[in-house]
């Protein structure tokens, strides 16, 4: 779904930067938070909306070479980073990630079964694994499809797109496409676009936001997805109802006949539990690489390099997460936004070379601690969570 001057969506971020710009100061200096052919794709097709400038801010003159010195940059880290994917065997490139999805698949007849046990060790040991395994899948899986990361093939691409999006994940392909690659993607911290304002429910407090509310997540998904259903085709919306229905009743279904559950409440009640087992992680991921770092207006958006690198930030590694999440989710969050096309192997294989090139040409790159990002959030949740964020201009980009 490409974004055309008259998109619904470019025009709502319209509004909302006019009414943002009538609501602040005339000026407001911000700074970032201390705490082959498919490469070119990557990497110039990723700069929807205008640019930073226009006269507006500096000079026209200055604004252009601004423009250019900071394209100039991005051609030159993407040149890097393509010779790094072309000397990358497919294993590389695939084939790591790919192991790891089939090795989850390979462990839920283990999972079913431990469930069998009436012995706590076992049974809990069953609901671990189906936990991790369904996020894997979930988050994982569906992340990379979106991204068509999984395979060369565009056709294939589709087929897992709906096999982990719809199937395993209870959503709807086009809209996670639409809101997530387009949107998220190509307006990063973009006020009204891809803020991660979607994240956002004010009318929680914080504690129950952080720590209750996301054990509704495996029941909230797909009532969300049948609500966005209003807005893609009849079939696109039938295979969707089918197979969301599918995969939902194969899980339950799994559960009275392998596992053994005796009542179909027992049954539900599994479900959402092995289902919501990550969803604290997979909330505050979401939150915390985007939220309280810098926003801007669309009209007044930085280029593809700068905007990554002030609005991304990356965790540590972590054993669990990377697993299941993936790294560009974890710990190569910036790598990922700069070439989301690459699969969460080759964003940790490029890792060095971006962080070393941004630091080298004193551009942002942001990391920091789950702790850390906990603590803030908890300490600011009215101001990140509640409250629109101010927009940041950057004055005189050199």
């Amino acid at each position: 779904m490409p974004l055309e001057d008259g998109d619904p969506v470019r025009q709502r971020g319209q509004q909302v930067n006019d009414e943002v710009s009538r609501a602040r100061d005339p000026l407001l200096q911000g700074t970032p938070a201390s705490d082959g052919s498919r490469m070119e794709a990557m990497a110039e097709g990723w700069e929807p909306g205008p640019a930073l400038g226009d006269g507006d801010v500096m000079p026209r003159g200055a604004s252009q070479r601004a423009g250019r010195h900071e394209e100039a940059l991005m051609a030159e880290l993407s040149e890097l980073v393509q010779k790094v994917v072309k000397s990358s065997s497919w294993w590389e490139r695939h084939g790591v990630d790919i192991s790891i999805l089939a090795c989850s698949f390979l462990l839920l007849p283990a999972g079913f079964l431990c469930l069998r046990s009436a012995q706590a060790i076992p049974f809990l040991a069953g609901v671990l694994t189906l936990g991790v395994v369904h996020h894997t899948l979930t988050v994982k899986g569906s992340h990379l499809a979106s991204h068509n990361a999984l395979t060369e093939s565009k056709s294939w691409g589709k087929v897992w797109a709906v096999f982990f999006i719809e199937l395993c994940s209870a959503f709807t392909v086009e809209q996670a496409t639409y809101n997530h690659v387009k949107i998220h993607h190509g307006y990063t911290n973009v006020i009204g676009l891809g803020d991660s304002s979607t994240w956002k429910l004010p009318f929680l407090n914080r504690y129950i936001y952080m720590f209750i509310a996301p054990l509704a997540v495996p029941i909230i998904t797909p009532l969300v997805a049948l609500d966005l259903l209003r807005n893609v085709e009849w079939k696109a919306a039938l295979r969707t109802l089918c197979c969301m229905f599918l995969g939902l009743y194969c899980h339950y279904w799994l559960l009275l006949h392998v596992s053994g559950f005796q009542s179909p409440w027992s049954a539900l009640l599994c479900m959402l539990l092995t289902r919501s087992l990550l969803a604290h992680p997979y909330i505050h991921v979401n939150i915390f690489q985007h939220i309280g770092l810098p926003m801007f207006a669309a009209d007044r958006k930085p280029k593809r390099i700068h905007l990554m690198s002030l609005g991304v930030l990356n965790l540590p590694r972590n054993a669990l997460l990377d697993w299941s999440f993936g790294h560009s989710l974890i710990s190569c969050h910036v790598e990922h936004h700069l070439f989301p096309s690459l699969s969460d192997n080759m964003c940790l294989k490029i890792k060095p070379i971006v962080s070393q090139y941004l630091k080298q040409k004193k551009l942002p790159y942001n990391e920091d601690t789950y702790i850390s990002r906990l603590q803030l959030f908890l300490q600011r949740y009215e101001e990140l969570m509640v409250h629109a964020p101010p927009i940041t201009e950057l004055v005189g980009i050199q």
